[in-house]
């Protein structure tokens, strides 16, 4: 068979082939089928099929012999994959409604079903008739929105309560006089990133009962009060004695808040090294730590991997740089920050820095330093807001490279007169000194404290909110602004999410349920 495919293959003048059939084993039907198939050098070819067992001719065979049978080959060919095809669709299609019809029948319990079963529910995500008690309590509920629909449902079991074992374990202490609205996600949003423990020093409005009470309930958190049992403790403190913070003693503002600040530091030093902790930060409620470069988005991951020998590590700051006067929530309105010069190539920092500043006295509105984390050993100390040293060495510092601080600072209109109401300072520029520290800051207390809502509007507008357009294009082509979406997501969602407003609901209905219970102790 062969060597009649290759003359019939690669013959071009071949008239004629004859071939006898000599072989008992031979099945001429085969044969001549396997025959028909091959493809012919010469269109004129013919051949004959001799049987000589049979004696006769069993078949002639030309070109059009070979069209035909061809023809007969391609469409057996496609009538296979024709039914190939149709079993492959429709074997998973049979299954499919065999699996739907065992579900409807309750015939086949899904885990996934079970995951997702709303008796298992996302915090913050009530039902019915828990939504209707919300939208008649108080008013921090909706002011911290009660999301309508089951946003982040794959996280319903999340728990944001980190376990001791997850290393490294990382603490941030602040002193605020905060309300919820900025307390809530400032807290959940650095759980979200590793953070575990909070150690939250607060006067004003964070330490009245009904934002205090909602702290208490939060895992991780520890809320210290300025009672007078505190401020003796820390008038014994070795920090009175320090010499480069000497020159803060006795003044008002925030040259006090500044002396308050290391003092509650010490303090935190103790009580996280008590705790177990690894790390510690000192953040405002308006700072955000935003740990780019590293995987999953993740302070843990980014301290895990410091080298051990390194006892401090400094991250730089980014300023919210405002688009609109009206912001009302700026860890979800604002995602535009000017990028601290240290990140930035000195050429590019000098030469924008006239249109950078718009008219302001330095490049940031405030603080361009940055804030450090280190970690709990012996002999911590504060040194100042924004650092940590250490009594007996001094310690190996890494400054990072990508990982900052974001600041939100006057993002909103109302924080000229909120800073205004803090101080008791007369707006000269002479008193203003003795009151503030940074050029900005002096100059925002004078116009909030001289002048009418219109001028101090005005004023926001020129030397706070970027309205320029063709301004900030420029910028951010230069890498001087860059846009930043990770926090705002991350709230937004959490938001949506319902977890704040669950917070305030469950502390709410604690406290109705310790007083009931009150209540009724006292009644026997």
């Amino acid at each position: 068979m062969k060597i009649v495919r290759y003359l019939l293959q690669n013959s071009a003048i071949l008239k004629k082939l004859t071939i006898r059939l000599v072989k008992r084993s031979w099945k001429a039907e085969c044969f001549l089928e396997d025959l028909c198939c091959i493809q012919r050098g010469s269109s004129e070819c013919e051949v004959v099929v001799l049987d000589c067992f049979k004696g006769i001719v069993s078949l002639k065979i030309t070109s059009s012999t070979y069209n035909s049978c061809s023809h007969h080959h391609m469409a057996s060919s496609d009538s296979s994959y024709s039914r190939k095809f149709l079993l492959i669709t429709f074997l998973p299609l049979s299954l499919a409604c065999l699996a739907f019809l065992l579900q409807w029948r309750s015939g086949v319990n899904d885990s996934v079903t079970q995951w997702f079963d709303d008796n298992y529910p996302f915090p913050g995500m009530a039902t019915v008739s828990e939504k209707r008690s919300l939208r008649s309590d108080s008013s921090c509920v909706s002011l911290l929105g009660q999301s309508r629909t089951q946003a982040f449902p794959y996280l319903r079991d999340l728990k944001l309560d980190h376990k001791p074992d997850l290393k490294p374990r990382i603490c941030i202490t602040t002193s605020t006089s905060a309300g919820l609205e900025q307390t809530l996600p400032w807290i959940f949003y650095h759980k979200v990133i590793g953070v575990e423990t909070f150690y939250l020093f607060v006067e004003g409005t964070a330490a009245s009962p009904n934002v205090s009470r909602v702290l208490e309930t939060i895992p991780g958190v520890n809320v210290i009060y300025r009672t007078r049992e505190l401020e003796e403790e820390q008038a014994k403190s070795r920090i009175w004695n320090e010499t480069w913070l000497e020159k803060f003693f006795y003044k008002p503002c925030n040259y006090e808040l500044f002396v308050k600040q290391n003092l509650n530091m010490e303090m935190a030093i103790t009580m996280a090294r008590d705790a177990g902790m690894d790390w510690i930060l000192h953040l405002d409620t308006d700072e955000l730590v935003h740990p780019s470069g590293t995987r999953e988005y993740s302070l843990r991951n980014l301290l895990r991997d410091v080298p051990a020998d390194v006892d401090e590590v400094i991250f730089t700051n980014y300023e919210s740089s405002v688009e609109r006067d009206d912001i009302k929530e700026p860890f979800t309105e604002v995602s535009m920050f000017k990028k601290n010069f240290k990140h930035l190539p000195r050429e590019v920092y000098y030469g924008n820095y006239k249109e950078a500043t718009r008219g302001n006295p330095n490049y940031f509105l405030t603080y361009a330093n940055g804030k450090s984390a280190a970690r709990i050993q012996d002999h911590l100390r504060p040194n100042g807001a924004h650092r940590w040293h250490n009594y007996k060495t001094y310690p190996n510092i890494k400054e990072l490279d990508e990982a900052a601080i974001l600041h939100y600072t006057y993002s909103k209109f109302s924080d000229l007169t909120s800073r205004r109401d803090r101080c008791g300072c007369k707006p000269t520029k002479k008193d203003v000194k003795r009151c503030f520290m940074l050029d900005f800051d002096r100059a925002a207390f004078i116009i909030a404290s001289t002048s009418t809502s219109e001028e101090m509007l005005q004023w926001y507008r020129e030397r706070v909110v970027w309205t320029d357009d063709n301004l900030i294009l420029k910028l951010l082509r230069k890498g001087i602004l860059t846009r930043i979406y990770a926090p705002m997501v991350i709230i937004q969602e959490l938001r949506e999410a319902g977890v704040f407003s669950s917070v305030v609901t469950s502390a709410h209905m604690s406290l109705s349920k310790n007083r009931s219970n009150s209540s009724t102790s006292s009644n026997y």
